[in-house]
């Protein structure tokens, strides 16, 4: 059984998945081409399952405001663009979000020097926002609720944004956190910079795809569950090369009802590891992000990704 998602995939050779325009530990464009960042790693997930090459992927870089409409118009087959899962996008639009790539929550990044602690110390400043993100809605409802307020000041991409913060245009940029981090790295000095510890907001970052075509819902949507029940798998078993051999033939098996074969999942975690190997990779120490997983932990370690049977 097949898709006419799968089947347009396949023949065009390519998965054309939307990221951002460029976010450091999400999506990002590097110096020789290659795009990297756990949105990037989950959409070359879906190719290695679908296409047999991670590396199958064409990018669509967007802005916030159009990461959706740029899927619905057909324009692309996966959305994994720091993307929060809520039910006006999802109610309103024909898409559906097949998983949960990052648990996070709004933040601000402000100067270490101003002496900002808390969100309420915003209050009647300048914030910089992303044009069509929920943070104006986030800071209205978070702000308001206390009797208090803040001015959003929106940019369209994240590259003007992170500007109109760095020029002293705005006292703190307002972001989700994992995303915040990213851009703090991309400043010129980042130790002059911090990440308030108090989140506005739940930002649960999903993957989309157009709503229509159920197979490829589920792939897209097993694919995601296959890197968190693995890494839940090597923990059981202790031996990381026999526990992914396991998980990768106990979910083989399920390839076909969806348009696969039966190596389709050892082939995702050839192609980039489980959910822990994505996480350390992208927003780990080594990256210099340094990101704790916090709710992006197994639940077994205190986080919010459940590992679902792959039998």
């Amino acid at each position: 059984m097949t898709t006419s998602t799968l089947d347009a995939v396949r023949e065009r050779g390519a998965l054309r998945a939307v990221v951002s325009r460029g976010i450091r530990g999400l999506s990002l464009r590097g110096e020789d081409g290659r795009w990297t960042g756990l949105d990037t790693d989950i959409a070359r997930a879906v190719a290695a399952a679908a296409l047999g090459d991670g590396e199958a992927v064409e990018w669509v870089p967007s802005d916030p405001a159009d990461r959706l409409t740029t899927l619905v118009g057909g324009e692309a087959e996966l959305t994994v663009c720091n993307l929060s899962w809520t039910l006006g996008r999802e109610a309103t639009l024909p898409v559906l979000f097949a998983g949960v790539t990052c648990y996070d929550g709004e933040g601000f990044l402000v100067r270490a020097d101003s002496g900002i602690t808390t969100p309420q110390q915003l209050a009647g400043h300048r914030v910089a926002v992303q044009a069509g993100t929920t943070s104006a809605a986030n800071l209205a409802a978070w702000y308001g609720s206390r009797g208090l307020s803040v001015e959003p000041v929106a940019h369209p991409t994240p590259a003007e944004t992170l500007a109109g913060y760095a020029d002293g245009g705005c006292v703190a940029y307002v972001l989700d956190r994992v995303a915040l981090a990213g851009e703090r790295a991309a400043l010129e000095d980042p130790g002059a910079h911090l990440i308030l510890d108090e989140a506005i907001s739940r930002e649960p970052m999903a993957a989309a795809v157009r709503d229509g075509d159920a197979s490829w819902y589920k792939l897209c949507r097993w694919v995601l569950q296959l890197l968190v029940s693995a890494e839940h798998h090597v923990d059981e078993v202790g031996e990381r090369e026999k526990a992914l051999a396991q998980a990768a033939e106990t979910a083989g098996v399920h390839g076909p009802a969806v348009g696969l074969d039966t190596d389709w999942a050892a082939r995702v975690l050839d192609a980039v590891g489980t959910y822990a190997d994505v996480y350390a990779r992208n927003l780990g120490p080594a990256t210099g992000l340094d990101v704790p997983r916090g709710l992006n932990e197994l639940w077994t370690k205190g986080g919010l990704h459940y590992a679902l049977p792959l039998h």
